[in-house]
């Protein structure tokens, strides 16, 4: 994925609410695959649905 996608991918995430944290812990997610940084549900947003 080159800068310009990746710019646009947390730009897209900001605008859907993602606090910085939990942007920066899926990034590291996918880079790395480590359990650590795999995204989860919040349970404010089990509780909307």
């Amino acid at each position: 994925m080159n800068m310009q996608k990746v710019a646009r991918m947390i730009l897209g995430l900001r605008a859907d609410g993602w606090a910085e944290e939990k942007i920066n812990n899926f990034m590291l997610f996918i880079e790395t695959g480590e359990e650590q940084y795999k995204p989860h549900r919040d349970k404010e947003e089990d509780q909307n649905e």
